[in-house]
């Protein structure tokens, strides 16, 4: 993420065409496939493509699910949000990833200036949406598309008129060291809150086997703190927690605090790598409001919330019994919540009876499953569903292939282990410490892709 948003906001003339392809164009449709904004960069791009997407993406008698369609060698790089689409344009060889950043980093923007993304609201702000893709995109090259340095000279109403401070505030932040924080920010009460966001994905076999499981992890920070503090925040992965490499006291802590093994992370731009690689601490000035400070991903040593134990039995050609039951493997003071298990039937399904001991369950013909939904469920418990499955007779003998059975949860503590062990605030100009900070944490863990093979 780092890499990326630098790479989008350091782009120099001389090195454009080996970092970036330029975009072509950018286009918001509706869902109708009407035009609410078409922003043209270069000559290469005419009127007859936005026909072209309307045709071939919007009106497509089958549902696109390809991010990217390439249509008449023009490639269209396209997200719907709401009830709108976004569409990149371009003839060149684009980087991918780089075209989706750049949108996200538009729809971010749309949404920090006039809140929901739909047609009323695009229309609404036609002349705003304009001057933003102005300033964030010349000639096909992204430039500003940090929505702090935007919001110090684009207002509702349109440019600002700056006075000479604001100027060279304005030019520090382009060209400086901080670009997603203001100065002169206040408020009443100093408050950081964190949220340790998990999704558990797992594979396991009907024997109980685990054949794959990952942890894909998110710090999400809200920062409503005054002037420019200073923040320090501490985790217990291995590499925090161990030290520099030949510390003396690396064995004792490592005998004392358990930790995790982190396979990669990417950080937000405001952290400072150099002091991550050299005192292994997380440092950094916070953007005002909410932000992502880190991406992770771990797969060892994951505690699995849920264990599903299915049985299948089938009784003669037209008949099967499913009994499926549910185990909790986390703190008995602790509660799971939206619990969903999803378990696939035949689709010569002709009739279901069940018999759950907690919560309802419901037979879906559309979906060819039945859906046992739990509201709460306390850890260390157990609970099972039983089902008679009546099938038509089937010409073919045609196996049944057995889809796994799939789960929904949400549980609030860290699958992976991950713990904050200390989140510091300094700032010494306006003469409040870490104790007049409240600091709030809080870890939720969903699922992911969470299937037990039958």
């Amino acid at each position: 993420m780092v890499r990326w948003k630098a790479a989008i906001k350091g782009f120099h003339i001389s090195d454009k065409e080996s970092t970036f392809r330029m975009i072509g164009g950018i286009f918001i449709y509706n869902h109708k496939g009407e035009v609410l904004i078409s922003k043209i960069y270069r000559d290469d791009i005419g009127r007859s493509v936005i026909d072209a997407f309307r045709v071939n993406v919007i009106h497509a008698r089958q549902q696109v699910r390809k991010p990217v369609t390439n249509i008449a060698r023009t490639s269209f790089f396209h997200t719907k949000r709401g009830n709108v689409w976004v569409a990149a344009v371009s003839k060149q060889n684009c980087n991918a990833a780089m075209v989706f950043e750049m949108i996200n980093h538009l729809c971010g923007s749309f949404v920090s200036y006039f809140g929901k993304i739909n047609e009323d609201s695009i229309k609404n702000n036609f002349v705003l949406i304009y001057e933003l893709l102005d300033e964030m995109v010349d000639f096909g090259y992204p430039q500003k598309t940090d929505v702090g340095i935007l919001k110090t000279f684009i207002t509702q109403q349109g440019i600002k008129s700056t006075t000479r401070e604001e100027q060279n505030q304005l030019t520090s932040q382009v060209t400086g060291q901080i670009g997603w924080r203001r100065e002169g920010i206040k408020y009443r009460r100093n408050e950081l809150l964190l949220d340790v966001l998990e999704n558990v994905n797992l594979l396991m076999s009907a024997q109980g086997q685990v054949l794959s499981v990952h942890v894909s992890g998110r710090v999400i920070m809200k920062s409503y703190l005054s002037g420019m503090p200073e923040c320090k925040f501490g985790m217990n992965d291995k590499v925090s927690v161990e030290g520099p490499a030949g510390d003396p006291n690396a064995e004792r802590r490592k005998l004392t605090k358990p930790t995790i093994a982190i396979d990669d992370c990417n950080f937000h731009q405001c952290v400072r790598l150099s002091k991550y690689e050299t005192e292994r601490s997380i440092s950094f000035i916070p953007p005002d409001g909410e932000f992502e400070l880190m991406k992770y991903r771990t797969t060892k040593d994951i505690s699995l919330p849920f264990r599903i134990i299915p049985l299948v039995r089938e009784v003669g050609r037209t008949k099967l019994e499913v009994k499926v039951v549910l185990k909790s493997n986390y703190k008995p003071q602790l509660f799971g919540q939206k619990i969903e298990v999803r378990i696939p039937t035949p689709k010569s399904c002709s009739g279901v009876q069940l018999l759950c001991q907690k919560g309802k369950a419901k037979y879906k013909s559309s979906e060819n499953a039945i859906l046992w939904k739990i509201k709460r469920m306390a850890g260390m418990k157990e609970s099972q569903i039983s089902a008679e499955i009546e099938l038509l007779p089937a010409s073919d003998k045609k196996k049944w292939n057995r889809p796994p059975i799939s789960m929904n949860f949400e549980v609030p503590f860290a699958c992976s282990g991950l713990k904050v062990r200390y989140l510091k605030v300094f700032e010494p100009k306006l003469g409040y410490s870490d104790q007049d900070t409240i600091k709030w944490v809080r870890y939720i863990s969903k699922s992911g892709s969470y299937e037990t093979r039958t």
